[in-house]
C-alpha cells in the first residue's frame, strides 16, 4: 500500500506533457523522440522537455544514436530539378566537336561547371580533347552510348528523398553520395543524433495511476462551469529542479574596493584623489626622484602625445628645482644636476598613487595632524601574467603628525596586511625608494602563490616635505598593491580574474 501511495503521489505531480508521453513507453523498448511527437501531437521540443522531466523523476531513460544526414545544397536542388552539367554538355556535343571556349555558352552552364563536367566525362571515356586550330571537345563512341542511358547520379536524384540518413541510402548509391560530396554545393552530409526513450526499469507500476484528465491549472471558466468537480488536480512538486536565478550583485572586486574604502574611513582616514593623466612634476619630481636616475626605470610610463605639457605653479616648481639641484631649503646636498623645467611639465598616465600624496602635501586643505588614503588606478609597461598587469590599482596614503616614527609605520603596515588581505604571515624587508628614508617592502604569504609583494612604504624625506609643505613634519607614507590584496581576500590565483568579463565566473565568484 505504501508503494502504491508513492506511485500515486508521483503520478499526480506529472505535467500534461509527461502524462501524454509516459503511457507510450515500455521497459527495454526505446521509442524515437520524433515518433513520440507524431503520436502525441506535441512538438519534438515539448517531447524532449517531457523526457527530461521524467528522467529527473527516475521514470524514463534515454539513449542517443549518432548518424549522418544527407541533404541537398543549392546546386543539388537545381540539378535535381533541371539536369546535371555533364548531361547538358553531352547533349550538345557531336563528332565534329565544339571549341572549348564556346562550350559553356552552348551547354548553358558556367565555366566552373564546364571544368567539373569535362573532368567527369573524360574519366568515363565519353569525350576527348582535340588540338586543332583551337582546342575542341568531341564526343566519343562511349559518350554516344552514355547519352542514351541515365547516369547513376540521375537515378539517385530521382529515387531518393531528401534529407535522408546515410544508412538509408541503398548500397549501390553509396559511391554516388561520396562522389557528389566532393563536388561544389551539391550534397551536404552532417552529423546528427537520434534520441530515443524507454520506461525506466521498475517504473511500470506508475502507469495505472496516470490520469489524462488531471487538471493542471484553474481558470475562471473552469470554476464557473463546474468542470473541476470529480477531477484530480496536479500536485506541485516543490522538490523538482528549477532554473537558477542570478540576481544582480556588485562585481566582486568592486565590492572589495568599496569595503577597503569603508574600512579606511572607519579608521579615521580621509580619501584623497588625483587625475589619471598626471604631470612628471607630481608623479616623480615632487617626490625627489631625479630626472636622470635609474629609479625611474621601474616607472616605465605611457606619455601623452597631445597635449604634451600642462601648466604648473612656477613658485612650486622653483622650490622643487632648488632641492634637486642643491638641496636648498631641506638641509640637503640635493642631487647635483641641472633640473629640466620643461620636462617636469610633461603629461603621462599616472605610474604611482603616491602622486596623490604629493598633491595633498602641497594643498591648502591639508590638516596637521591628518590621515589620508587614496585608491588610485596606475599604468606601467609590464608583462601580463598571473601577478602582473600593465594597469592596476594601488591603495596609498600618508599620515602627517608631529612625533611620528618609523615604528608607527610598521604597526600600520602589519594592520593593513591582516585587515585587508587576511594574511596571517607578514614579512618586512628593507627597501629603497627615492622619496622615503628609511624604506621598507611589505610581503604576505598566499596559500597557493607563496610570498607576494604587497607594496612599499617609508618616511617621506625632508626633500619631499619641505618644498611642498614648507616646514619639517614627519610623514608616514605607503603604497600597496590593492589588486594583490584583492587576490588574497577573494581567493583568486590569477590577477586577471579581478577584471574578468566572463559571465559565469562573475556569477560564481563570492562577494566579500
Amino acid at each position: 500500500m505504501a508503494i502504491d501511495a508513492k506511485w500515486k503521489k508521483l503520478a499526480q505531480s506529472l505535467t500534461k506533457y509527461e502524462r501524454d508521453v509516459l503511457p507510450l513507453l515500455s521497459e527495454g523498448k526505446f521509442v524515437p523522440i520524433a515518433e513520440l511527437a507524431k503520436v502525441t501531437g506535441l512538438s519534438e521540443l515539448q517531447v524532449q522537455r517531457a523526457v527530461q522531466w521524467l528522467e529527473n523523476k527516475s521514470l524514463a531513460v534515454h539513449k542517443e544514436l549518432p548518424f549522418e544526414v544527407v541533404s541537398l545544397e543549392a546546386n543539388g536542388k537545381r540539378y535535381q530539378k533541371e539536369s546535371l552539367p555533364e548531361r547538358r554538355m553531352l547533349e550538345v556535343l557531336d563528332e565534329k566537336g565544339i571549341p572549348l571556349a564556346k562550350l559553356a555558352q552552348k551547354a548553358g552552364i558556367s565555366s566552373e561547371e564546364v571544368n567539373a563536367a569535362l573532368g567527369l566525362l573524360r574519366g568515363r571515356g565519353a569525350v576527348a580533347l582535340v588540338k586543332e586550330k583551337e582546342l575542341r571537345v568531341k564526343i566519343t563512341e562511349r559518350g554516344v552510348e552514355l547519352r542514351k542511358a541515365k547516369f547513376a547520379e540521375e537515378v539517385f536524384f530521382g529515387k531518393q528523398d531528401f534529407p535522408c540518413k546515410v544508412q538509408d541510402v541503398r548500397p549501390e548509391y553509396r559511391k554516388v553520395v561520396e562522389d557528389l560530396r566532393r563536388r561544389k554545393n551539391i550534397l551536404r552530409v552532417e552529423r546528427a543524433v537520434e534520441r530515443s526513450v524507454a520506461l525506466a526499469p521498475g517504473a511500470g507500476d506508475i502507469l495505472q495511476f496516470v490520469d489524462a484528465d488531471t487538471i493542471d491549472a484553474v481558470s475562471p471558466q473552469l470554476l464557473s462551469s463546474g468542470g473541476w468537480k470529480g477531477k484530480e488536480f496536479r500536485r506541485y512538486d516543490v522538490s523538482s529542479g528549477v532554473p537558477k536565478v542570478f540576481g544582480g550583485k556588485v562585481q566582486p572586486y568592486r565590492a572589495f574596493l568599496d569595503s577597503v574604502r569603508q574600512k579606511f574611513v572607519g579608521l579615521g582616514f580621509e580619501e584623497m584623489t588625483g587625475p589619471l593623466v598626471e604631470q612628471d612634476f607630481w608623479n616623480m619630481d615632487a617626490l625627489y626622484m631625479p630626472q636622470f636616475h635609474s629609479a625611474r626605470d621601474i616607472h616605465d610610463a605611457y606619455y601623452v602625445r597631445e597635449p604634451k605639457e600642462a601648466p604648473l605653479d612656477p613658485r612650486l616648481v622653483r622650490r622643487v628645482k632648488d632641492v634637486h639641484e642643491s638641496g636648498k631649503g631641506a638641509n640637503s646636498r640635493g642631487w647635483g644636476y641641472v633640473f629640466d623645467v620643461k620636462r617636469t611639465h610633461r603629461l603621462l598616465l599616472r605610474t604611482q598613487g603616491t602622486a596623490c600624496s604629493s598633491r595633498k602635501l602641497a594643498s591648502p586643505d591639508l590638516r596637521i595632524p591628518g590621515k589620508y588614503f587614496g585608491i588610485s588606478r596606475v599604468f606601467r609597461h609590464d608583462v601580463i601574467d598571473a601577478t602582473h598587469l600593465p594597469d592596476f590599482n594601488q591603495v596609498e596614503g600618508i599620515v602627517v603628525e608631529e612625533g611620528l616614527t618609523f615604528r608607527h609605520l610598521i604597526g600600520l603596515l602589519r594592520m593593513f596586511a591582516k585587515e585587508f588581505a587576511g594574511a596571517e604571515e607578514v614579512r618586512l624587508v628593507p627597501g629603497y625608494f627615492p622619496f622615503t628614508e628609511p624604506s621598507v617592502e611589505l610581503y604576505a604569504k598566499h596559500p597557493q602563490l607563496g610570498w607576494i609583494e604587497l607594496g612599499g612604504a617609508g618616511m617621506f624625506r625632508p626633500e619631499v616635505v619641505m618644498p611642498l609643505l614648507g616646514r619639517a613634519v614627519p610623514v608616514c607614507a605607503w603604497g600597496l598593491g590593492i589588486d594583490r590584496l584583492g587576490m588574497f581576500k577573494l581567493g583568486f590565483k590569477d590577477i586577471r580574474n579581478l577584471f574578468s568579463h566572463d559571465l559565469q565566473f562573475l556569477r560564481d565568484a563570492k562577494v566579500v
